[in-house]
């Protein structure tokens, strides 16, 4: 959602922090805040006007008409106020239909004025630019301002001028106050402007010889902008509508959505409801909401939500599980809760799991449709979860119309015993057949028009039906036409001048080229897959632009053969190279998307521009729209998302946006291969899917579909698109779905009533739910909001039917209504169907046909260690989570990353003391010494440490291994002690872990001494070690330096370790010293030390290391002469 409202007081804030005028702006920052909770003794401290002036005070939340409700006090001292909040604090109330708490109050300054000084402004934006209302009569008893104020339009990128204020707006201001108050109106508009503002209201606005008074505000701001006004907006809290209250758990969703690029929404309406709705796509939610309202559910159904524009796995699971947390918190006295999904990822089914307990405690039953993108693994999986769990799990594919499901949960219609088998994906792509069809014959239209009955019909009884038999079906479908004034003020002209004028009736031919701004492999190998089915002769991506690696080419499959698509780091050398692209598809992020599309708008070969990214503020849109206005340039978009959603595909010009249309089944079991006779325009991307699933069940498919995106303001309109449909000769009937909010819906009605369009048009606009809640939604579209009754879905549908379009009752009979006029016109010999032909097979993805478990293949590599796969980092076994929970520390990590078990805490510490034990033995040493000298010459830290770690060996450090073994097989053999140092010293061997180059038995190292005192006193039992003390005591006596060294003693005692500590078998004991798990420790350890030098030198500045002549003895042989 873009338009958020905020309260009156952030409002305030905003305005007497940044506005800019001459004229004096009274009360800044002059405002209480007053809740159950409030501590009114430091209210007055803080706010010491409250003792000594008269006040104001009145709720703030979201509340319209508080004066004409009775909820605004004046003229009262702080016992009155106080008197006055009793019967009102927290509550209830009731306003329109929305019964909710007063929990927030506002108090003010009262200001005495007439009613002569005070005035009215709004301004707010629409598509062309920003109205400015301005009336000179303010106050409650406004009444209609619409018509009654004054009215100013500033275009996109114009500025307010005083002059056009005064002419305009100020034709009956007193002329004392027509300078204080063109000062103020320009000084709030920039304000509006700078901070992002989409709707601003003062009323009344109170001017007189003391200044201006800024009594009641009502703001919106584009939420989107927050990167952008962040350090103006600080942060800003936007409260739920009047009778909502505000959730936790919506909190929660809504940070998820601020801190990703897809789009996750949720909003509670009732927390004791039965059904509970988990909807992949903004259309596809509102979809479902409507019908469970029209199945008499609207008082059961709990919550609106949905996600879209490919969330993570981490996000969908999150999702996922604050919807199951919520439905599971109590019981329904009438039983079970009823889920209606529409399941997107795989981690939905391990949310399901993870709550399977309370899911079937609270007699859970769970339906879930699917379509898009792989959707019969999808529902395999999930039947499988109802299976292993016990839940009553209902799945349902392509095959059952997409709100059955409704139907079924609420009991009215039966659930499918054995529902319908759609065709698995593997029976499109491993087509038996190897005869490709020629291109000729798949390219012409799949319908074969008459020439009697063309694009436009000579004479009708009704606008937007076809003449003949079809009078009769009209009559029967459609009522009376209605008068040109029930449309909403903005449209009532009677001219049809005033619509835009087709750019370009075709937007893609056969020869269409594109570029893609993004580093998007997948949405380009669906676009070259969908060529090649359509039989395209070359690719349509021409290029791609991605700034931030440098030209390269990168490889794609155009159907069996490899292809490479040039790679550039900016546009200007990409449209240099490639004269021939006119198309742009861009998937900049939200914060780029503006900069790089104004930057395409510069070059004249391109005429269009698909924005995939959601989340760009309206301001911007608009003044792409300007541009792309100026330029003769489409815009698809934005607001669409990495899923098929912003789209347009056409099948007769092979042309594919992103990831329009879904994965190969979808498009190839949708006949989009080829043109049908039918073109449709959508704001949702997700239901282009259904749309065209629906047409090609009910039609000879899809000529051409676009869904224009879900902003307020998308770059097209739904009217740019039937008009170009409608000069189209081959498409011979239209789909539009609308949806609530915004009026260009109302521009078909007109476009249909003055004979502009002939076509058959078939129209719905969902959101029809809307007005049977009882407070405000804001559904997933920025633009699904109703803010006037004309914008209503209700409304649109009615003036729709009303001019003459096909409207069903539901959305339920969409497709039957668009079967009924498709039968119509082949009756009448409009659509001729042309015979079905196959498309060429394409080559199945490797990893696609492994995720349907068609193949199989050796895995190259295997670990059992770690798994970083799903919600969270797993060590062996152990989520990161539960590592930290238990706080395990660093050896218990290297417990379960190096032996796979969870140690006891007595050996966690030891080994954290070997570590820090062998960190470091100064500069001297062999490793040390490398990395210095590495340092020194300039090189990396990796380089440096890696010099100085290829030193370990059995001289050194390395000898932690060897010495294990050694001792091992001597103890095990039951050799005593000084049998085996006569062995070793008979085979001329050296005993490793004996003997120190410094230390001695009379200067012993404390390193040892240390970890021999926690060994003792902590490990169970020593008998390595005390085999390994009773030959030091033999080899000291023959030579005091031949100690027990660290290495020695962490090999002995690591070997009682693995052996006493009960975690392991005798022979997994002796494999982890075998494979040299033992000097681990001192290469992990010397690791830091190593670390430390390099760091040191460094930090030292110290050059280039030469060793000294004087330390070097040069020994060479004589000279020999010949």
């Amino acid at each position: 959602m873009s338009a958020k409202a905020i309260s009156e007081q952030t409002g305030k804030e905003f305005l007497y922090k940044h506005i800019c005028t001459s004229a004096a702006v009274q009360n800044r920052f002059r405002y209480a805040n007053v809740t159950s909770e409030t501590d009114w003794d430091r209210l007055t401290q803080d706010h010491p006007w409250l003792l000594t002036e008269r006040l104001v005070v009145k709720p703030d939340q979201l509340i319209k008409c508080r004066g004409k409700l009775g909820l605004v006090g004046v003229n009262l001292d702080l016992v009155g106020v106080q008197e006055w909040l009793k019967p009102r604090l927290m509550r209830e109330t009731t306003v329109a239909k929305a019964k909710g708490i007063l929990k927030n109050f506002l108090i003010e300054p009262f200001v005495a004025h007439t009613q002569e000084e005070e005035f009215y402004i709004c301004i707010y934006a629409t598509r062309e630019g920003d109205h400015v209302l301005f009336h000179h009569e303010g106050g409650v008893d406004v009444g209609d301002v619409d018509a009654k104020a004054q009215r100013l339009l500033v275009g996109v990128d114009d500025k307010l001028s005083e002059d056009s204020v005064k002419e305009q707006l100020f034709m009956h201001v007193p002329e004392d106050k027509k300078e204080v108050l063109v000062s103020f109106v320009v000084g709030l508009f920039n304000l509006y402007e700078d901070l992002y503002f989409t709707y601003l209201e003062i009323n009344p606005l109170v001017v007189n010889q003391n200044g201006v008074f800024v009594l009641d505000m009502a703001a919106k701001i584009d939420a989107t902008a927050d990167y952008i006004c962040k350090a103006k907006w600080g942060d800003v809290e936007f409260p739920p509508p009047f009778g909502r209250e505000a959730y936790p758990e919506e909190a929660y969703i809504a940070d998820l959505d601020a801190k990703s690029g897809a789009s996750l929404k949720l909003t509670i309406l009732n927390p004791l409801g039965r059904i509970w709705t988990m909807v992949a796509g903004g259309g596809a939610s509102v979809v479902y909401s409507d019908t469970i309202c029209d199945l008499g559910g609207v008082d059961e159904l709990a919550n609106y939500g949905e996600y879209s524009g490919a969330p993570s796995e981490q996000q969908t699971y999150d999702y996922a599980k604050t919807i199951l947390s919520l439905m599971t918190r109590e019981k329904h006295h009438e039983g079970g809760h009823l889920l209606s999904m529409s399941i997107h990822t795989f981690y939905h089914t391990v949310a399901i799991k993870d709550y399977q307990g309370p899911l079937k405690e609270n007699g859970v039953t769970i339906f879930v449709r699917r379509g898009g993108p792989n959707y019969q693994e999808g529902l395999r999986v999930m039947g499988e979860v109802g299976k292993t769990t016990g839940i009553p799990i209902y799945v349902f594919g392509t095959e059952t119309h997409m709100t059955a499901i409704v139907g079924m949960a609420l009991g009215h219609q039966p659930i499918p015993n054995q529902p319908p088998v759609a065709a698995h994906t593997a029976n499109f792509l491993l087509n038996s057949s190897t005869n490709s069809t020629p291109a000729s014959t798949r390219t012409a239209s799949f319908s074969e028009p008459r020439a009697a009955n063309d694009a436009t019909l000579a004479k009708k009884p009704k606008a937007g039906i076809p003449a003949g038999n079809d009078a009769l079906l009209y009559s029967t479908i459609t009522p009376p036409v209605c008068a040109v004034s029930s449309l909403p003020p903005l449209l009532s002209t009677p001219s049809f001048s005033h619509l835009p004028a087709v750019k370009a009736t075709m937007l893609f031919s056969r020869n269409t080229k594109a570029i893609m701004w993004g580093m998007q492999t997948r949405a380009v190998q669906g676009m070259l897959d969908f060529d090649y089915v359509c039989s395209r002769d070359e690719p349509s991506v021409a290029a791609i632009v991605y700034p931030f690696t440098g030209d390269h080419k990168q490889k794609f499959y155009w159907g069996h053969k490899e292809i490479l698509i040039p790679v550039y780091k900016n546009m200007a050398d990409a449209m240099k190279k490639h004269p021939e692209v006119d198309v742009l598809i861009s998937f900049a992020s939200l914060r780029s998307a503006f900069d790089s599309t104004m930057e395409t708008m510069q070059y004249s070969q391109i005429h269009t521009i698909a924005i995939i990214a959601e989340g760009i503020p309206e301001a911007q849109t608009r003044k792409l729209i300007k541009r792309a206005d100026e330029n003769g340039i489409t815009i698809i978009g934005p607001a669409t998302h990495n899923n098929p959603c912003l789209t347009s595909i056409t099948p007769l010009c092979p042309n594919q946006i992103g990831n329009t249309g879904g994965m190969l089944d979808n498009i190839l079991a949708s006949n989009l291969y080829r043109p049908g006779s039918v073109a449709y325009v959508s704001r949702s991307g997700g239901m282009s899917n259904e749309l065209n699933n629906i047409v090609s069940h009910a039609t000879d498919g899809v000529y051409e579909g676009v869904a224009i995106g879900g902003d307020r303001y998308p770059g097209s309109t739904f009217m740019d698109h039937v008009l170009r449909y409608q000069d189209t000769p081959g498409v011979k009937m239209i789909v539009m779905l609308g949806e609530i909010g915004g009026t260009e819906e109302y521009k078909i009605c007109q476009g249909i009533k003055e004979g502009r369009i002939t076509k058959p048009v078939v129209c719905w606009c969902i959101g029809t739910c809307a007005t049977m809640f009882s407070s405000e939604v804001q559904f997933g579209h920025a633009g699904a909001c109703a803010n006037q009754a004309f914008e209503t879905a209700v409304a649109k549908n009615q003036a729709l039917r009303d001019a003459g379009a096909f409207v069903p009752k539901s959305f339920d009979e969409l497709g039957d209504v668009i079967r009924t006029v498709y039968d119509e016109l082949v009756a009448n010999g409009t659509i001729v169907p042309a015979q079905e032909v196959p498309p060429p097979t394409v080559p199945m993805d490797y990893s696609w046909a492994r995720e349907l478990g068609l193949i199989r293949k050796p895995a190259s590599f295997m670990t059992s260690i770690c798994d970083e796969r799903g919600q969270e980092l797993i060590y062996a076994g152990m989520p990161i989570t539960e590592v930290f929970k238990e706080e395990m520390g660093l050896g218990g990590v290297l417990g379960l990353l190096w032996f796979q078990r969870r140690l006891p805490r007595y050996a966690c510490q030891f080994i954290e003391m070997c570590l820090m034990v062998t960190a470091d033995h100064g500069p001297a040493v062999s490793g040390a010494h490398n990395t210095i000298v590495c340092a020194r010459a300039g090189k990396d830290l990796i380089s440096s440490l890696t010099s100085g770690l290829l030193t370990i060996g059995d001289r050194f450090g390395g000898a932690l291994d060897a010495a294990a073994k050694q001792f091992s097989k001597a103890f095990d053999s039951g050799m005593l002690p000084m049998e085996f140092v006569n062995k070793m010293k008979k085979d001329g061997k050296l005993i490793m872990g004996i003997g120190h180059r410094v230390k001695s038995i009379n200067n012993p190292d404390m390193r040892v001494q240390i970890l021999k005192d926690f060994v003792k006193g902590h490990f169970p039992a020593t008998p390595m070690l005390d085999y390994a003390l009773d030959v030091e005591k033999i080899t000291t006596s023959k030579k005091p330096n031949l100690i027990l060294n660290v290495d020695g003693f962490i090999g002995v005692a690591f070997v009682d370790l693995l052996r006493m500590c009960g975690g392991f078998t005798r022979d997994e004991a002796d494999e982890f010293v075998e494979i040299g798990a033992l000097n681990g420790i001192f290469v992990l350890g010397r690791s830091m030390g190593f670390i430390g030098h390099y760091l040191d030198q460094k930090r030292l500045k110290q050059g280039l290391y030469r060793h000294p002549w004087d330390d070097i003895s040069y020994v060479l042989p004589e000279h020999m002469s010949m």
